[in-house]
């Protein structure tokens, strides 16, 4: 029996310095700011507390025998040791509760209820030293010995830990593969400790896996440093994925707060911030003055997200129109004053957030250049909404081949049919028909653009294979080019296999890529232009004039046609100004032995000042609209020049 007590007193010594390692740790890094870091440091101070009278009852408990003080002490020392140690099954309940996010769904009569069982438990061991229910001491030798009513902590203590596995069942969805195990460890060692304790009250294993247990879980939940940010201290994307993914299970409401800085790229290159003084570290400490740390998250470089619980829409808006006032001021990098621009938007969730994806649309997503207001909620936001739904159309799309390439025809300035633009149409089947200028720019940002391009380009070979289009006069089908997909390593050769596949002559394909972005990487590009002219295709500037290009180095690409932008023609239509630019643009373009088309071709007017002019083809609504490829064909059989 003394090797027990021995092996017992070397037990409860370790679990308290595996207590204080834990606390330490804990407090060090600040993790006592959540409602499950102060219910987690309420579980380690309850077992180092209790290790303590422990510890106390192994030295005085021999000499108690001897001195009615010393056995008042140690009576007193193991009451405190039950009062405490019977709040840890509630205690663990409702951390289980935050971790889960399900501490939001107890209502005042579920708390109470559930408040009730803990309160009649500690109720019958605070009576013990008048009714000796829970414990009392043999006469003659005072030795420890257990009572009837002590079963009440034990069936107390596993009722909690149902509750919190019915818990865990219900919340399994909303909890990361690391926080599942951590909980189950969590379970799994206390209850394999109290059961021995239960069943021999000689093994003392009950504090110290409790001890042991904390410590996993604090290792693997307590220990957030893949969550939080290092530059700015802040919880980072992936915590808030995670815990908006929670609250949704969970169906809590709260309000999501984005700061969205518009202009950080420029500060970024025109500031020199050193020692890891970033704008975001800056932004970040200005957002704590305000909220917890742990309501604030850096969803990207350019936005922070805020998770306001409990906040009513009046306080909400109280907050973000004092983030947008003190955004109107300077900041200081430092030596250097820097504007920021910033908008700010608010939103509920789930009533307008549906899942963690909508909400980081609003970190993500480029405010629209026709909005205005610095603040934005509401209907302010419903552009978020669509672009979500277009980002699952383009999906589906792709799933449900939804997508369809129509063709423009081009002609000759004598009206013979010279070839045709191909362009993507997507006809969704729950928002209908969705334009190229709304999905395009949705494609090329979730990074879905390179499946979308190389689909009208396989559709054009496909096409272009029939030989109908040839037999009927169609000199080049025009397919356009994301830059984006331009720059990418191995794009030259995909493109060389997709039409070597097909068998087609390469010269029978235009691709077209938009002035601006050609103009702004230009250098870059010309490695891929010069690539594939090489290999016979052949390539046209699209929108010329809408850009703002030098135009030595934009010829510099090699381009075969200039394709002119409507706005120049319909210009050019209205007053002399505009036409003077439209003849010499003309005029400058044939000199550099490029060859010309107009777009935007829609009256019999506009067409006879630009066989005037003297330019190559034609496109516009006169001749035709973008039509099916069945039409096209039968179009190409007709091949009625149309004036």
């Amino acid at each position: 029996m003394e090797e027990y007590k021995q092996l017992h007193f070397a037990f409860t010594v370790s679990t308290l310095m595996i207590c204080f390692t834990v606390m330490m740790f804990s407090l060090l890094h600040r993790r006592t700011e959540k409602p499950q870091n102060k219910f987690f440091l309420s579980m380690i101070t309850i077992i180092a507390l209790n290790c303590g009278c422990e510890i106390a009852v192994t030295i005085l408990a021999p000499m108690s025998k001897d001195s009615h003080t010393l056995f008042v002490i140690t009576d007193y020392m193991r009451l405190i040791y039950f009062l405490f140690h019977n709040a840890l099954a509630p205690l663990f309940f409702y951390y289980v509760a935050c971790v889960c996010g399900a501490i939001s769904r107890l209502n005042k009569p579920q708390s109470l209820f559930y408040s009730s069982i803990f309160l009649l438990s500690e109720l019958a061991v605070a009576l013990n030293p008048l009714t000796r229910w829970v414990y009392t001491y043999d006469s003659e030798t005072l030795e420890f010995k257990r009572q009837w009513a002590e079963s009440t902590i034990y069936i107390s203590g596993g009722v909690y830990f149902c509750l919190a596995a019915m818990m865990l069942m219900f919340s399994w969805d909303a909890l990361t593969k690391r926080r599942r195990v951590a909980l189950l460890y969590f379970v799994g060692i206390t209850v394999t400790g109290v059961t021995i304790q239960l069943f021999n009250v000689v093994i003392k294993t009950e504090l110290f896996s409790e001890a042991l247990s904390l410590l996993g879980v604090m290792i693997s939940i307590e220990s957030e440093e893949d969550r939080i940010d290092a530059g700015t201290g802040v919880y980072n994307r992936m915590a808030l994925e995670n815990d908006l993914d929670t609250y949704l299970v969970n169906k809590r409401v709260l309000q999501l707060v984005c700061i969205k800085i518009t202009n950080s790229d420029v500060i970024e290159r025109s500031v020199n911030m050193e020692n890891g003084e970033t704008m975001q570290s800056i932004v970040a400490e200005f957002l704590k003055k305000h909220l917890p740390r742990y309501s604030i998250y850096l969803a990207s470089p350019s936005a922070f997200m805020l998770t306001l619980f409990d906040y009513t829409q009046e306080e909400t808006d109280e907050l973000t129109d004092a983030i947008s006032t003190r955004f109107d001021k300077p900041w200081h990098f430092k030596d250097t004053i820097v504007l920021l621009n910033v908008v700010v938007m608010s939103a509920e969730l789930p009533l307008r957030i549906a899942s963690s994806s909508d909400a980081l649309y609003m970190a993500d997503s480029p405010v629209p250049t026709n909005i205005e207001k610095s603040v934005l909620k509401g209907g302010d936001l419903d552009y978020l909404l669509r672009r979500a739904a277009v980002e699952k159309a383009i999906a589906r799309g792709i799933e449900e081949h939804t997508f369809e390439v129509y063709y423009q025809p081009t002609y000759h300035i004598d009206g013979t049919l010279h070839g045709a633009e191909a362009l993507l149409r997507l006809h969704d089947s729950i928002l209908g028909h969705v334009y190229p200028s709304e999905f395009i720019p949705v494609a090329e940002h979730i990074g879905m653009i390179d499946e979308l391009d190389d689909f009208v380009l396989k559709e054009v070979c496909d096409f272009l294979k029939t030989g109908e289009p040839s037999a009927g006069g169609v000199e080049c089908i025009n397919v356009n080019l994301s830059v984006l997909q331009c720059m990418r390593p191995g794009f030259v050769e995909r493109i060389i296999d997709i039409v070597n596949g097909s068998g087609i002559n390469k010269r029978l394909i235009n691709f077209e890529i938009t002035e601006s972005v050609a103009a702004e990487d230009y250098r870059l590009l010309s490695k891929t232009v010069n690539a594939l002219k090489r290999e016979g295709f052949l390539f046209s500037m699209d929108d010329y004039g809408t850009g703002y290009s030098n135009i030595q180095s934009v010829f510099s690409l090699n381009f075969d046609i200039i394709k002119i932008d409507k706005s120049i023609l319909w210009s050019a239509e209205k007053n002399e100004l505009g036409r003077i630019i439209l003849e010499n643009t003309v005029r400058m373009i044939k000199q550099m032995g490029r060859q010309i088309l107009v777009e935007g071709v829609e009256t019999q007017a506009q067409l006879d000042l630009l066989k005037q002019i003297g330019v190559d083809y034609l496109q516009g609504y006169f001749f035709s609209r973008p039509i099916p490829k069945d039409n096209f064909i039968r179009l190409i059989a007709n091949n009625r020049s149309p004036g």
